[in-house]
C-alpha cells in the first residue's frame, strides 16, 4: 500500500488485467492500478513512485491507439478528476479535470453559446487530459487546428511530486523540473533555429516533442501538449472555446482517381472548408459488402465529404454550391449537396459505416490499427494512399483506408486473420513498409494519436539523430529517473513496435471477468466507464450465474 494515499490501489490479477489493453493492438499487464481521489492524491502517488523508483503510466479513458496508456508499472487512472467549472464567457475559456470527456466540455460550451472545436471521432468518451497528452485533433482540424492551440493552461505534477500551473504568456518557476529545463532551453532554441524538429509541409503532428513550436512561442504549454505523460501528469486544464457558427452544409464528391480527389481536397482547403474527409475505394468496398448505402458509381476510386459553416443558412448554401462547382471542375463524377441537418446526417453516415461493418465480419479477422495515423504533405497524399494499398497487398492483407483528406492524414484498419501462422510476419511487414513509405514522402507516422509504445521504436526512421538527441535531453530534464510513462515517446532499450498483441490466440487468457469487461468496452465503446466498476459488475454477474461456486 501507499502511505497517505486516499484513492484506490489494487494489485490483484483481475484489476491489473482490465487495465492491460486500450483501443490499440497491444496488451501489457501492469504491476498495479491506482485511482487518485484528487490532485493532492496524485502528488502523494508521484512522491511514493519517485522514492520507490516505480514507473507511473497515466491513463484517461483508455481509448488511445498507440499504447501510451498501458505499460509495466502502476496505471494511474484519472477517472476521479472529472470536475468541470462554469464557462467564462468573457474570456471564452473553461477549466476542467483531465477525466472530463470532450463531449462534456463541448456541451458546457454550447450551453454558453460557444463550442469546443477539437472533435476526434472518439469525442463521446475521449478524455481531454488524454487529448492534450497526444495533441489530438479530428475532422475539423482543417479550420480549427489540433488540441495544442486550444490549451490555455495546464495544472501539472512533475516527477518529484511538485505541482505548478503552466500558463501561456507566463514563465513559471519553482519546480526543479522547470529549473533543469531552463538550463538547456537556450541551447535547444538555438539548435531548433538551425535545424527545426519538424516534418516540413505536414499539417498535423503528434510525434516527438514539439520543440520547434516551443522555440517559436517560448510557451511551455506548447511543449507539454503532446508529451504523452512523459514530462508531467496533468491534473487540470484550462481550455479555450470558440464562437458558435449556427449554419452548416456538406458536399459529397465521387472521383475516378485518387489524383483528382487530392486536387479537389486542396481546392476545398483553399475555399475554407472546415472539414474534408476521404473514403478510399477500400472503404467503399467494405461498406458495400456490409450492406451500407453507397451513393456513388461502382468504379469510384475515392469519395470526398466536405463541410462548410457560416452565420446563416443562405451563406452556407452559397459556400456549399461553390464547393460543389470546385469538385466538378476537379473531376468529380458525382456531386451531392446536403443543406439541412437531416440530409447532412445521412450523408455523413457513410463516413461512419466501416467500423460497425468490420465488427460483423468473420470473428477470426481482427482489425489491427498498426499504420493508422500517418500524415504526409498534401501534395503527396495520392502517393501515400497508393503506397498503403500496395503494402497491404504485398503483405497478404486487406484493409480500409479513410481519413482527413484536407490535412493529408489517413487512418487504416488492416484486417488480419489470426488463424494464419504468418499473421505476425505480415503485420510487421506492413508496419515496416508503411513506415518507410511515410519517411520517403516526408511525413509523420503520428498525426494525432501520439507515438506511444507502438511507434516509439520507429522514430529513428522518421526523425534525424539531432532531433532525437534533443527529445532525450527534454525527457532527462523533466524526468531524470524515468518515472513518468517510460517507453512511450522515447523507446526503451531493445523495445519492438509489435510485441504482445491482444488478439494473439497464443496469449495466456485473462481472468474471465476481466476478459468480459474488456470485450464489453471494445464492443460497446464503453471507454468512459470505470474499469473497476465494470469489473465489480461482471464479477457480481458471474457469481449470480454460478451461485458463488
Amino acid at each position: 500500500m501507499i502511505p497517505h494515499f486516499r484513492g484506490i490501489y489494487r494489485d490483484d490479477e483481475p484489476a491489473r488485467a482490465v487495465y492491460s489493453e486500450t483501443g490499440g493492438i497491444a496488451q501489457i499487464i501492469p504491476r498495479a492500478v491506482a485511482v487518485p481521489a484528487d490532485a493532492s492524491d496524485v502528488i502523494t502517488l508521484v512522491r511514493w513512485a519517485a522514492q520507490e523508483n516505480v514507473p507511473l503510466i497515466p491513463r484517461g479513458s483508455g481509448s488511445s491507439m498507440s499504447g501510451g496508456a498501458i505499460g509495466d508499472g502502476v496505471i494511474v487512472d484519472f477517472g476521479a478528476l472529472a470536475f468541470i467549472d462554469t464557462v467564462d464567457r468573457e474570456k471564452r475559456t473553461i477549466r476542467c479535470g483531465p477525466a472530463v470527456t470532450r463531449h462534456a466540455v463541448d456541451a458546457a460550451a454550447r450551453a454558453a453559446g460557444l463550442v469546443f472545436p477539437v472533435d476526434p471521432s472518439s469525442g463521446a468518451f475521449a478524455s481531454v487530459g488524454g487529448m492534450a497528452s497526444t495533441n489530438a485533433s479530428g475532422a475539423h482540424t482543417l479550420k480549427y487546428g489540433s488540441m495544442r492551440p486550444w490549451v490555455e493552461a495546464l495544472d501539472c505534477v512533475f516527477a518529484d511530486g511538485s505541482r505548478t500551473e503552466i500558463r501561456r504568456g507566463r514563465h513559471p518557476g519553482g519546480a526543479p523540473a522547470l529549473q533543469r529545463f531552463d538550463t538547456i532551453a537556450r541551447a535547444l532554441i538555438a539548435a531548433e533555429a538551425q535545424t527545426p524538429s519538424r516534418h516540413i509541409g505536414v499539417r498535423k503532428e503528434s510525434s516527438g516533442y514539439a520543440l520547434h513550436l516551443f522555440a517559436h512561442s517560448r510557451d511551455l504549454v506548447d511543449l507539454l501538449v503532446g508529451s504523452e505523460g512523459t514530462l508531467a501528469l496533468i491534473v487540470g486544464l484550462e481550455l479555450r472555446l470558440s464562437p458558435m457558427l449556427p449554419a452548416t452544409a456538406s458536399v459529397l464528391g465521387a472521383f475516378d482517381s485518387l489524383d483528382a480527389a487530392v486536387v479537389a481536397a486542396g481546392a476545398a482547403r483553399e475555399a475554407g472548408a472546415v472539414a474534408c474527409e476521404l473514403l478510399d475505394r477500400t472503404f467503399l468496398d467494405v461498406a458495400r459488402r456490409g450492406g451500407a448505402h453507397v451513393p456513388v458509381p461502382e468504379h469510384t476510386d475515392a469519395v470526398l465529404l466536405a463541410e462548410v459553416e457560416a452565420n446563416s443558412a443562405e451563406e452556407c448554401g452559397i459556400n456549399a454550391a461553390a464547393l460543389a462547382r470546385s469538385f466538378r471542375s476537379s473531376g468529380a463524377t458525382t456531386v451531392e449537396l446536403a443543406l439541412d441537418a437531416a440530409t447532412e446526417h445521412a450523408m455523413w453516415e457513410l463516413r461512419h459505416a466501416a467500423s460497425p461493418i468490420l465488427s460483423r465480419l468473420d470473428p477470426s479477422l481482427k482489425s489491427m490499427q498498426v499504420v493508422e495515423d500517418g500524415c504526409v504533405p498534401p501534395d503527396r497524399l495520392a502517393d501515400y494512399v497508393r503506397g498503403i494499398r500496395a503494402a497491404l497487398h504485398a503483405n497478404n492483407l486487406y484493409g480500409v483506408i479513410f481519413g482527413h483528406a484536407g490535412d493529408a492524414h489517413m487512418h487504416v484498419n488492416a484486417m488480419v486473420d489470426v488463424r494464419d501462422p504468418q499473421w505476425r510476419q505480415d503485420v510487421e511487414g506492413l508496419l515496416q513498409a508503411v513506415t518507410s513509405l511515410t519517411a520517403s514522402l516526408g511525413g509523420t507516422i503520428s498525426g494525432e494519436h501520439g507515438d506511444g509504445r507502438l511507434r516509439a521504436p520507429l522514430l529513428a526512421q522518421l526523425w534525424p539523430a539531432a532531433s532525437l538527441e534533443r527529445f532525450a535531453a527534454v525527457k532527462q530534464a523533466f524526468d531524470p529517473h524515468g518515472i513518468l510513462n517510460p517507453g512511450a515517446k522515447l523507446a526503451a532499450a531493445g523495445a519492438r513496435a509489435i510485441e504482445r498483441v491482444k488478439y494473439d490466440p497464443m496469449l495466456a487468457p485473462l481472468a474471465p471477468a476481466a476478459r468480459a469487461v474488456l470485450t464489453r468496452v471494445e464492443n460497446d465503446r464503453a471507454y468512459a466507464h470505470s474499469r473497476l466498476t465494470l469489473l465489480a459488475e461482471e464479477a457480481h454477474r458471474l457469481d449470480a450465474v454460478t451461485g458463488g461456486a
